[in-house]
């Protein structure tokens, strides 16, 4: 009882904190007579169309990240470049092998990351550690880091996530490019949900997804995180409906992985309202053959990444 309690409440102080920033960007949230012909547009291509993506372009390296060009987007003005610190490991394998970890949302710090990196550079792994659009290095002047990927802008919402997916789809054919046997993604929350989207677009070869974003209806309506988004899109007349209209490009529940089942693992949290277990344990049922496993946390804490880093220590 003290347990959940204390997570309950831990996730109620993160909860108003993201509420407040959606407050603060109210004055952006979408207009029904703009969303409509954007919904209209998208019905007519699928999730390979929408996350087609090209050869990465204006390559440049340093000695622990590398930038491109971005893909193609309405947004590619303000987020131009892609980035991603790069982290190879130094232990010598007959097959190469790389993790690409992707961050929870408004994530601003990066030194727990890090430390997973070197863990995993220990085990052979090379690690990407992406910066998602508007989020670290990416972040506009006067923001939060991650404020601007979700607001109560469904269209910057769409394209922001459909950017983020192209950019790891690019890294991914980078590094097969570079001879890697073994691709396999390590996604939280906004993470998790992108990964999902793109375990349906292209071909890895595991997958982690830590309490992932899976019913979009509850994320942006329910959620406790999206009380002020909920509201002001309600305000404007636009109402759940909406988003099933998108869901064939952006739900995990509306597409297939192309990763084998066995291989991906969703872990859910005992007492997470932002992305309740009931939801994570539909998708593991619909990608029949994973593995559900659920710990005693609300959706923010540090169980479900000891029990994922536990997982990849059992992978060969």
């Amino acid at each position: 009882m003290i347990e959940q309690l204390h997570y309950r409440s831990m996730d109620a102080i993160m909860c108003i904190v993201m509420n407040y920033v959606q407050w603060r960007l109210r004055h952006q949230a979408t207009h029904r007579d703009l969303l409509e012909p954007y919904l209209e547009a998208s019905s007519k291509i699928d999730r390979q169309q929408f996350f087609e993506v090209g050869p990465m372009e204006e390559f440049s390296s340093s000695e622990d990240s590398i930038s491109w060009k971005s893909p193609s987007s309405s947004y590619a003005e303000e987020q131009g470049r892609a980035y991603a610190l790069f982290f190879p490991s130094s232990k010598k394998d007959d097959h190469s092998k790389t993790m690409i970890i992707l961050h929870a949302l408004m994530s601003s710090k990066d030194q727990g990351y890090r430390n997973i990196a070197a863990r995993l550079n220990a085990q052979g792994w090379n690690v990407l550690f992406p910066h998602l659009p508007f989020h670290y290095s990416r972040t506009p002047e006067g923001y939060l880091s991650g404020a601007l990927a979700v607001t109560a802008d469904l269209i910057r919402n769409g394209e922001t996530m459909r950017l983020a997916v192209q950019e790891v789809r690019q890294l991914v054919q980078w590094r097969r490019a570079q001879g890697d046997d073994k691709i396999a993604l390590l996604g939280t929350s906004y993470g998790g949900w992108l990964s999902s989207l793109l375990l349906s677009v292209e071909p890895v070869e595991g997958a982690i997804l830590l309490q992932p974003i899976v019913d979009l209806r509850h994320a942006t309506f329910r959620s406790p995180i999206a009380m002020v988004i909920a509201k002001l899109l309600q305000r404007r007349g636009i109402t759940e409906s909406a988003l099933d209209r998108h869901a064939h490009l952006t739900s995990p529940m509306h597409g297939e992985s192309l990763c084998h089942p066995q291989q991906i693992a969703i872990i859910g949290g005992s007492y997470d309202s932002v992305s309740p277990p009931r939801y994570l344990k539909e998708l593991s049922q619909k990608w029949s053959g994973s593995s559900y496993y659920e710990v005693p946390q609300g959706h923010f804490g540090f169980l479900a990444m000891k029990q994922a880093l536990a997982l990849i220590d059992t992978w060969e």
